[in-house]
């Protein structure tokens, strides 16, 4: 593993901090080095991992306090900031060290409650509100708060490093791991992180004070120091010697499982996981909670996933504690995909999610009566699928937590593979894992998050550069929907991308380009795992007298103005098919659908047809769960009506621009914003179909009988 440490670029760093947000040297110093260490993903993943310093402050009348700077609950250390750290009071917390050092509290029934309930509430009433530099922010300290107050060393690292796991996670991980590091470190069995934890650390360095660090048996790696460098050093250090044990074992060579001859694509597998990994909202009307998911695969991952001992291998648990909160355990793990039979490995994946579901029921059940935890049970859905010949997906509520669980996932099979290949891999046991899995402070890293009404879903929008498309989506990502947004122009793509946010997914497209079309479709597919929602958005306002206009343009307004939506459309129920899971089509028609305007024949005559394609889609495709609805608008700024185009019409009738936009019943400029929420109040309505909403301020001779 390289030392990334850079004495100029640390100095740099801490002045600058100091100057900017009037930061301890202290802190910073623990900054710099927390984001080393947190660019090194087989260390840390995903707010995995702690950093603290201990550090003189003095409160609001100059006394001083001595305090712990400790990372907040679930940050990551990647990009950590000084306003991450929380500052907590240490007096108290090592009056607690004594109080159980001396025997007063030392049942493992009090352990076991300070670990849990009591534990929270303790660091709350001593966290260090004001101090000269910083205000202390709102996160909750670490979890393992306790084990960094009550070593004695100013700086401390913890990280989750795979090496070490691979080594430590063995029947004989102990010695493993003491004959690469001998007495340079304290050696702890796996223990819950909590009070025990941080009192079988203190007695471990009371027992050799000598030590640089501790080796958490199936947990993780800590060294101290009495300076960042110093702590950041022997971290790399160390792990760079168990990488290298680790390459001196050669990985054994597995015979892959047979596979069919022909793999199913991952664009087509993952519209049916999706579909099968889903709980209905209410029973009986088609509405699910559902997942984005995220596809991975690589040379290493298919050793894994192609392996005759997957299921074996897989089921043993998790690499270290703090995955499982988010991955859960274990794995859903799937047989191959035969490209020639989807229909066979979508019935396949259906009946292994629910071998999946009740396994899990079982498994609380059975824990839940052993430990006596008053707890309920949470969703029984994998967060991760492993599929032989093909690779593996994580899966989120967003397309964020997705990201996660895969990075987690991609990152194990590696692990695993080489834990086996020393010797054989072995997790902490069912009670240990459900006790963390049901531990309220470890829940509070990821139940922080409230979900919005789409979170879950996938939202493609067509012409979404500008104009109502872009606003379309904004209004869907307000409401948590992942993104896919299709238009011509890349620059224009990658302005609104901006604008929407990282996960965003922008594809330059022809939407009159069937096979431009489908491969869209499949990019989504393979980028989030399908489509929920379509939204039809593109339109050209083509003019020209009916009797006099070229058959060329007229054809071309066609392509454009309706044949468009229908391969849009088709490839959105081909996808929604996949899944199962029913759909939402909507479609931006026209006022002139119904109430056409001189001159413009070219465009209404394809958008009258498109009008009944939304009727069309109703009516053929209710039985699968598919809503089809359109938005009849008018007198929208954008791309079809320009400003141009708006001072001449408003010129030609004798009105201002103001008065020929507000020229409807209310009197009022209809806006792109005005069109969105109608698309998203469609979507929403799931007892809805067919149905064409008007947006226009009011025009009678535009409303539909």
């Amino acid at each position: 593993m390289l030392n990334l440490w850079n004495d100029n670029d640390f100095q740099r760093f801490v002045q600058a901090q100091k100057n900017v947000n009037d930061t301890t040297s202290e802190l910073a110093e623990l900054v710099y080095a927390s984001r080393l260490l947190g660019r090194e993903s087989s260390l840390v993943m995903h707010g995995g991992g702690n950093t603290s310093v201990k550090n003189d402050l003095h409160d609001i009348i100059g006394n001083t306090v001595n305090v712990i700077y400790i990372k907040g609950s679930g940050i990551d250390l990647a990009d950590v900031e000084a306003y991450d750290f929380t500052a907590v009071r240490l007096e108290p917390l090592r009056k607690l060290q004594h109080l159980y050092a001396t025997g007063e509290r030392r049942s493992d029934e009090d352990i076991r409650r300070f670990s849990t309930s009591e534990f929270k509430h303790f660091l709350y009433l001593n966290l260090f509100q004001l101090t000269d530099h910083i205000v202390s922010n709102s996160l909750s300290p670490s979890i393992e708060t306790l084990l960094h107050a009550f070593l004695p060393h100013r700086y401390i690292f913890h990280t989750h490093s795979l090496a070490l796991l691979t080594l430590s996670n063995q029947a004989d991980g102990g010695a493993r791991v003491r004959d690469e590091f001998g007495d340079e470190f304290g050696y702890l069995p796996y223990i819950q992180p909590g009070l025990g934890l941080a009192r079988s650390a203190a007695d471990a360095y009371r027992v050799n004070p000598e030590i640089c660090g501790l080796v958490l048996q199936k947990h993780g790696l800590v060294t101290f120091g009495a300076s960042a460098k110093e702590a950041y050093i022997r971290m790399i250090e160390h792990v760079t010697r168990l990488e290298d044990c680790i390459a001196r074992a050669a990985r054994k060579t597995r015979i892959p499982v047979t596979l069919p001859e022909e793999i199913a694509l991952p664009e087509d597998v993952a519209p049916v996981i999706r579909g099968a990994v889903v709980e209905e909202t209410a029973p009986g009307i088609r509405q699910y909670h559902q997942f984005i998911l995220d596809f991975r695969t690589s040379p290493a991952i298919l050793d894994y996933v192609n392996s005759p001992d997957l299921s074996a291998m897989s089921s043993k648990g998790a690499m270290t504690p703090d995955f499982i909160i988010r991955t859960k355990n274990q794995p859903l793990v799937l047989q191959a995909p035969d490209a020639r039979d989807i229909e066979g490995f979508k019935l396949s994946v259906q009946e292994a999610v629910q071998r999946y579901q009740a396994n899990y029921s079982a498994y609380f059940d059975r824990q839940k009566a052993a430990s006596a935890m008053n707890v309920s049970m949470l969703d029984s859905m994998p967060r991760v699928v492993l599929v032989p010949g093909l690779g593996l997906f994580g899966l989120g509520k967003t397309a964020k937590a997705a990201r996660i669980n895969a990075d987690i996932a991609a990152s194990t099979a590696v692990a695993i593979l080489d834990a086996e290949s020393i010797g054989e891999f072995e997790s902490i046991s069912e009670s240990e894992a459900f006790a963390i899995e049901y531990w309220d402070m470890e829940q509070s890293k990821v139940n922080k998050v409230r979900h919005d009404v789409f979170a879950g879903k996938v939202v493609l929008v067509t012409g979404a550069a500008s104009g109502i498309g872009l606003a379309t989506a904004k209004a869907f990502r307000q409401k948590g929907a992942e993104l896919v947004i299709l238009d011509l122009s890349y620059d224009a793509l990658e302005k609104a991308r901006e604008a929407l946010g990282e996960s965003t997914l922008a594809i330059t497209c022809d939407v009159t380009n069937r096979a431009a079309v489908k491969s869209a479709f499949d990019l989504a597919c393979r980028t989030f795992g399908g489509v929920d929602i379509m939204v039809s958005n593109v339109g050209v306002a083509l003019q020209g007298r009916i009797g006099e206009v070229s058959d060329e343009l007229l054809r071309k307004s066609f392509e454009l103005n309706f044949f468009s939506h229908q391969s849009i459309a088709q490839e959105a129920v081909r996808v929604m098919k996949l899944q199962g899971t029913g759909g939402v089509l909507l479609f931006n028609v026209s006022k002139q659908a119904v109430n056409p305007g001189a001159d413009f024949g070219p465009y209404g005559l394809p958008k009258a047809a498109t009008l009944f394609l939304v009727r069309q889609y109703a009516l053929d495709h209710g039985r699968d769960g598919i809503r089809s609805n359109g938005v009849n608008a008018d007198r929208i700024r954008s791309g079809l009506l320009t400003e141009e185009m708006i001072k001449t019409r408003s010129q030609a009738r004798g009105l201002s621009e103001k008065e020929y936009m507000a020229g409807n019943l209310l009197q009022l400029e209809v806006t792109a914003e005005d069109v969105a929420d109608a698309f998203v109040h469609l979507a929403l309505e799931i007892r809805t179909t067919g149905s064409i909403t008007t947006v226009d301020g009011g025009n009678i001779a535009a409303a539909l009988r």
